[in-house]
C-alpha cells in the first residue's frame, strides 16, 4: 500500500432517508389527490420485547409523518398461533391496509414461517414470503426486504452505477445476506456470499470493491479485511459493554481500523439503521400503488 493515506467519508444514511421519507410523503399526497388513495400500514407487536416496542412506535409515527395511516395490533406475549393468524386473514381481507408487518421475533409457541407465509405476498412489505423471495430470485417485480433495499439505494447514491463491480456479501441471512447479493446482481455486479464457514474470509473480503457486513458479530471485520478505497456497508447493530457498565452501538466492522483504508462507510448508528423504516415505508408506498393497478 505504501504511504497512500486514503480519506475515509461516512455515508450519510440519516441524511438520505430523510430526503427519502419526504419524497414519499409527496408521492402520498399526489396519490390523495389525484386518486383518494391513502396507504395504509398494519403493524403487528406480539409481547413486550424492548426494542421491538421502541422500532414499532418509530414506523408508526414516521408512517403518520408521511401521510399514511397506521394500524397498530399489539398482542399479549402468550397469544396462541391461530388467533394471530386470524388476524392476518382479517388484514389480508381488508381493502384499507396496504401492508403488512409481523415484528420479529415471535414468542416460542408461534411459528415465524407459517406467519410469514400467511399474509397476502402484495402486502408483505417486509419482503419475506417466499413468493417475494423466488419473485426477486428470478428478476420480476418484487416487495424486497427494507434494509438490503436501502443498503443498495445508498450504494447507487454514491457510486452511480454498480455494473461490473465486484460485491462481497458476508452473511446468508433471508433477511439481509440473499436478499442483498439478489439486489447486487440485478445491478450487474460480481457478486460473492461468504459466511462464517467460507474459508480464508479476509482475504475474500479483500478482493471486494463493495463489501456487505450482515454477520450480527460485533466488529468482527478488521480494517485489514478491506480492501484500499473499497465501499464498505455495514449492516450490524450490535449493543457492546462499555467499561462504565454501559453499552455502544457498534456494526460488523471495526469502524477505527476502517479509517484510511475504506473510500466510503457506513458508520453505527447513522448509515444503514435509518434507511430500513424509511424503506418500509416505500415498499408500503409500491405495495398500494401496484394493488389499484397504479404502477
Amino acid at each position: 500500500m505504501g504511504d497512500v493515506v486514503i480519506e475515509t467519508k461516512p455515508i450519510d444514511g440519516k441524511a438520505f432517508a430523510a430526503g427519502l421519507r419526504a419524497r414519499i410523503a409527496e408521492e402520498v399526497a399526489r396519490l390523495g389527490a389525484a386518486h383518494g388513495l391513502k396507504p395504509g400500514l398494519a403493524v403487528v407487536l406480539v409481547g413486550e420485547d424492548p426494542a421491538s416496542q421502541v422500532y414499532v412506535r418509530n414506523k408508526a409515527a414516521q408512517t403518520l409523518e408521511a401521510g399514511m395511516t397506521s394500524f397498530e395490533h399489539k398482542l399479549a406475549v402468550d397469544t396462541p398461533e391461530a388467533e394471530l393468524l386470524a388476524l392476518i386473514a382479517r388484514l389480508n381481507a381488508d381493502p384499507a391496509v396496504n401492508g403488512i408487518l409481523v415484528q420479529l421475533p415471535l414468542p416460542a409457541q408461534i411459528d415465524a414461517m407459517k406467519v410469514l407465509s400467511t399474509i397476502d405476498p402484495a402486502k408483505d412489505v417486509d419482503g419475506f414470503h417466499v413468493v417475494n423471495a423466488g419473485r426477486l430470485a428470478v428478476g420480476l417485480d418484487a416487495l424486497v426486504p427494507c434494509t438490503p433495499l436501502g443498503c443498495v439505494m445508498l450504494l447507487k447514491h454514491h457510486l452511480g452505477n454498480l455494473s461490473g463491480l465486484k460485491a462481497v456479501v458476508v452473511g446468508r441471512s433471508n433477511i439481509v445476506g440473499k436478499p442483498a447479493a439478489q439486489l447486487l446482481l440485478k445491478e450487474d455486479c460480481t457478486v460473492t456470499i461468504a459466511h462464517s464457514r467460507t474459508r480464508d474470509l479476509p482475504g475474500e473480503c479483500r478482493t471486494a470493491d463493495i463489501l456487505v457486513a450482515a454477520v450480527g458479530r460485533p466488529e468482527m471485520v478488521r480494517g485489514d479485511w478491506i480492501k484500499p478505497g473499497a465501499t464498505v456497508i455495514d449492516v450490524g447493530i450490535n449493543r457492546i459493554p462499555k467499561p462504565d457498565g454501559k453499552t455502544r452501538l457498534v456494526g460488523d466492522v471495526a469502524y477505527q481500523e476502517a479509517q484510511g483504508i475504506a473510500g466510503l462507510i457506513t458508520p453505527v448508528p447513522g448509515g444503514v439503521g435509518p434507511m430500513t423504516i424509511a424503506c418500509l415505508l416505500q415498499n408500503t408506498l409500491t405495495a398500494a400503488k401496484r394493488q389499484v393497478g397504479l404502477e
